[in-house]
């Protein structure tokens, strides 16, 4: 891939999938590959797939092969909306596979990208052997549409352009369709802001490269994901507890107590435990949640007619689409009046 690019060392973006029908991908979940819709022809069984992951070049004997199963293709693709996205369920999870977590806000959508895959280097050249890698500047919407006739069509809340706008020379190429555009987030971490989605050529000048705007699309990806069940990161054992007390005010705003997960590679397990202890002389006014750190939110309890006092139990969420490091929070509101209570103490368990 990548016109006017290196060669990345092995283990240098881990994540890395190269699918056979010639396209690019990355590691959503141990079982789960973004890519582009426009690799794939239809939602539904597939087993035609095969994913090469591990390696920098696709001959190393290390690297690791799994087979489609199922794909889901986004069903906005092809639509005035925009949505070039699909997910391939693989036959069994990469256990302990690295995973590149996905842009949830917009925030990302600026500055210098990296791109990476084994697409071709020229325009209608070969696929290449190794792994290459390049960095594209972000261009505006604006910028974009006026560069050629080619992008008059560009759909600004669906898609990002990058690439080296009056030179030229640095670009993705025929087979990095699928591939990940991704930069350090605000902690130094890799997050996945684009997907290789089309373009007018390789590395013309005043023709960019289009890439799937994936923060747009951060939500209905990680429901796709929760439907399709991908193995996720297995668990590791780790808890992170609060048991500083938070008092529950009666039927008043919600109150909230914070858990910082670090240490914990990849996405949540798709049975994340939520163990919570909380003091209340009437259980039924109390509705909880649990709040990820990209602010998506999971409903643990309903309020009831339930007098019976206190809340001890743990909750199993699949949070297997968030990513694991991050302030988790306990979102705890009483909406009856008459009792009051506490959070005594919550945890989760990795």
């Amino acid at each position: 891939m990548v016109v006017g690019g290196t060669q990345a060392a092995k283990g240098e973006f881990p994540w890395m999938v190269r699918l056979s029908m010639g396209c690019g991908g990355s590691m959503l979940t141990e079982q789960l590959v973004l890519t582009a819709a426009h690799c794939v022809s239809r939602t539904g069984n597939n087993t035609s797939i095969t994913a090469t992951y591990g390696v920098a070049d696709l001959q190393d004997t290390s690297r690791t092969t799994r087979t489609s199963t199922y794909v889901h293709r986004s069903p906005t693709y092809d639509t005035a909306t925009g949505g070039d996205w699909a997910i391939i369920k693989l036959a069994s999870p990469i256990t302990g596979a690295s995973l590149l977590p996905i842009a949830t806000t917009n925030a990302y959508n600026t500055g210098v990208f990296t791109v990476a895959g084994w697409g071709a280097t020229r325009e209608n050249g070969s696929q290449s052997r190794y792994l290459l890698k390049a960095q594209v500047d972000y261009i505006d919407d604006t910028t974009c549409k006026n560069a050629d006739p080619y992008y008059a069509d560009l759909i600004p809340s669906a898609e990002l352009c990058a690439g080296n706008l009056a030179a030229g020379g640095v670009d993705t190429c025929q087979g990095d369709s699928g591939g990940p555009m991704f930069r350090r987030d605000g902690s130094g971490a890799w997050v996945q802001v684009g997907i290789v989605s089309h373009g007018n050529g390789c590395a013309r000048p005043d023709n960019p490269g289009v890439y799937t705007e994936v923060s747009t699309f951060a939500a209905a990806i990680k429901q796709a994901a929760a439907d399709l069940g991908g193995t996720p990161n297995p668990p590791t054992g780790k808890v992170f507890e609060n048991t500083a007390d938070v008092a529950i005010p009666d039927a008043g705003a919600a109150v909230y107590s914070n858990v910082t997960v670090s240490g914990v590679s990849g996405n949540a397990p798709s049975a994340l435990a939520v163990g919570v202890a909380i003091k209340h002389s009437w259980s039924g006014d109390v509705v909880i949640d649990l709040v990820a750190p990209d602010g998506s939110t999971y409903r643990l309890k309903n309020s009831s007619s339930s007098s019976t006092p206190d809340v001890n139990t743990t909750y199993t969420v699949n949070a297997s689409s968030e990513v694991a490091n991050g302030t988790w929070r306990l979102k705890v509101q009483d909406v009856y009046r008459e009792d009051t209570g506490y959070i005594d103490s919550w945890k989760l368990t990795f």
